[in-house]
């Protein structure tokens, strides 16, 4: 396994939450991820930081031929400065209480060779020794990776100012890629949503992405699964490109913020397990292609592969579930995303939604059908974007004007793709389904579902435009859309990120006595209410193929809490009362199971 400085990392959070978190934490040494969805944001942020850093600002204007790819590799030397030089000035800084250099020393994980030496120099009664001992920790103290993410399906075609559609290398996610690939930083991206041919291949054209003549690979690529048989079949498409893939980052599919990708009932546990089964034949099998490949190319092959990462992220809460992920799957890392969102030191939250999610309940945060990618999404029932929205509905404006469009993918009504919460699309749907033949309730459900829809990409960017005044002047102030995961309502008040990373750590316990379900039974509650809320969209429209899909689904449940059965008595960081509560809770999910196969016995 590899290493890095800390056991884990800040994942990527809608579009503004994580923005500009490396400028925050990277130079404590923890690692975070960018969106590069919206490069509107990225460029105001850009700005915002220039003035603020006293440096000019050239912009770069949407008439720019390659704006998007620019504007990204402009923020992102930006950001890759800033923290080289926030690392500078901390290398520099007094090794006492208050200091940064302290501070980063002191949020170190305890068992960190570096944190060892570290209390071992505090320990010292002789200067000079000390003084040898904290030049050595100077050195050897690195930043967090600067990493960004693309999700792979948002390749949104982009035209020419006559109209034209313009070639796929401008197309979002491939100019996204462009733009990482252009930028100075030596870090890792991370394909998120799914299997995309064209972007894949479109990786090979840049050499940072490729392994130098020593094995060093200056831009990694990290793969964003749900199970191992995914991880294999991208792994196997980048090594026939002679592309090695350094990091595979199991996510739950439902126990997690933002879209909510449930392929079928993979549970986080069982998945876990198969890769630590299976890791070595997954590096082993695709080194024996990434090596071919190279050979094809007539480019230099390798002796053993590249180091392989396995991490994990998703609804994680507390230290010992952190160390059971650490130790029984033999993880690289974990990845702590819902919490941080409270932890203004790390991202960027807005104060009236940071008010709401401190106050937010297990009712106010649910799985809805806002996004117009079709795809579930965690929401908060009080969030501005969402109070606005029903606001418009009332007032008989539903929909909205559509002015970024990363989301268009309709053309029912228009030669070129619409966003389905665009006022224009809902306008023309709800005309339609008020000429058509449907009773009361059905034509109220279609109604709701189409209004339902919310702007994504103008919402989720509100928190930045708001917390830091970027917004234009005469434009009607944002309003924020927040998308943490279910395990947010465990967690209360903000935090300082000496409190959030100590409690990541086990030094302190945030949650105190608050009583909650263990990360894998709360994932399996989730995937069997989601399996209800598939059966009724399948009773709606049946077809024997969806039938398929809800018996393997429901058979995938019935292994993993087989396995789970199995698994409870050996995870020692939990009390025997908590391993305990874990079985009732496995068995209140496995009545829930069987209730609904009963229920639905016909087809599940």
């Amino acid at each position: 396994m590899t290493k890095t400085i800390h056991t884990f990392h800040i994942p990527v959070m809608g579009t503004a939450f994580t923005i500009d978190s490396p400028a925050k934490v990277a130079k404590y040494g923890i690692s975070s991820v960018i969106s590069c969805v919206d490069d509107v944001l990225i460029e105001k942020m850009r700005r915002f930081y220039c003035s603020m850093m006293g440096e000019e600002c050239n912009p770069i204007e949407k008439t720019d031929p390659d704006a998007r790819a620019n504007r990204i590799t402009a923020y992102l030397n930006l950001l890759d400065r800033m923290v080289k030089d926030q690392v500078e000035k901390l290398k520099q800084s007094a090794f006492e209480i208050g200091s940064e250099i302290h501070k980063y020393f002191e949020l170190l994980p305890e068992a960190s060779a570096l944190k060892q030496m570290y209390l071992k120099m505090q320990g010292l009664n002789n200067a000079e020794e000390q003084l040898t001992l904290q030049e050595e920790l100077r050195k050897r103290i690195e930043p967090g990776s600067i990493d960004i993410n693309i999700m792979t399906k948002l390749d949104r075609t982009n035209f020419a100012v006559d109209g034209t559609p313009l070639g796929s290398e401008f197309n979002d996610a491939m100019a996204a890629l462009r733009g990482y690939a252009r930028s100075t930083l030596a870090s890792s991206i991370v394909f998120s949503a799914g299997f995309n041919g064209r972007l894949y291949s479109y990786v090979e054209k840049f050499k940072d992405f490729h392994a130098n003549d020593e094995g060093f690979i200056k831009k990694k690529i990290v793969i964003k699964v749900n199970d191992f048989r995914s991880a294999m079949t991208q792994g196997k498409f980048f090594a026939k490109k002679g592309l090695w893939v350094s990091e595979y980052r199991v996510e739950s599919g439902l126990n997690c913020g933002g879209h909510a990708f449930a392929h079928g009932g993979n549970l986080m546990g069982p998945s876990l397990e198969e890769f630590k089964k299976k890791k070595e034949e997954l590096v082993s099998s695709l080194f024996e292609v990434y090596n071919k490949a190279l050979a094809q190319k007539g480019r230099k092959t390798f002796e053993a592969p590249h180091p392989v990462r396995i991490t994990a992220q998703g609804g994680i809460g507390t230290a010992r579930e952190n160390q059971f992920l650490l130790d029984h799957y033999q993880l690289d890392a974990t990845g702590w995303g819902t919490p941080f969102l409270l932890v203004p030191e790390a991202t960027t939250v807005d104060h009236d939604t940071l008010e709401k999610l401190c106050g937010a309940t297990r009712e106010e945060l649910f799985l809805s059908n806002v996004s117009p990618l079709g795809v579930p999404f965690n929401n908060l029932r009080n969030s501005s974007s969402e109070e606005h929205k029903g606001t418009r509905i009332r007032e008989g404006r539903p929909g909205s004007s559509c002015a970024k469009g990363f989301l268009v993918s309709n053309t029912e009504y228009s030669k070129k793709p619409v966003c389905l919460a665009s006022r224009f699309y809902q306008k023309k749907k709800l005309e339609e389904l008020s000429s058509m033949e449907l009773d009361r309730a059905q034509l109220k459900d279609q109604q709701e579902a189409i209004m339902d829809k919310a702007c994504l990409c103008n919402d989720l960017a509100g928190a930045a435009l708001l917390l830091y005044n970027l917004h234009e002047e005469g434009e009607p102030p944002p309003k924020p859309a927040i998308c943490p995961g279910p395990n947010l309502a465990y967690f209360s008040r903000t935090f300082s990120l000496k409190e959030m990373v100590d409690h990541i750590y086990g030094r302190t316990d945030v949650l105190g006595s608050i009583s909650r379900p263990h990360m894998f039974m709360a994932e399996l509650q989730m995937y069997i209410d989601y399996l209800e809320r598939e059966v009724r969209e399948y009773l709606a429209h049946p077809n024997e193929q969806r039938a398929r899909y809800l018996k393997e689904y429901r058979d995938d449940l019935i292994r993993g809490m087989e396995y789970y059965e199995e698994l409870i008595p050996h995870i020692r960081q939990e009390s025997s009362e908590d391993r305990s509560q874990m079985l009732k809770d496995l068995n209140h999910c496995r009545s829930s199971l069987e209730s609904l196969s009963v229920k639905y016995s016909e087809f599940l």
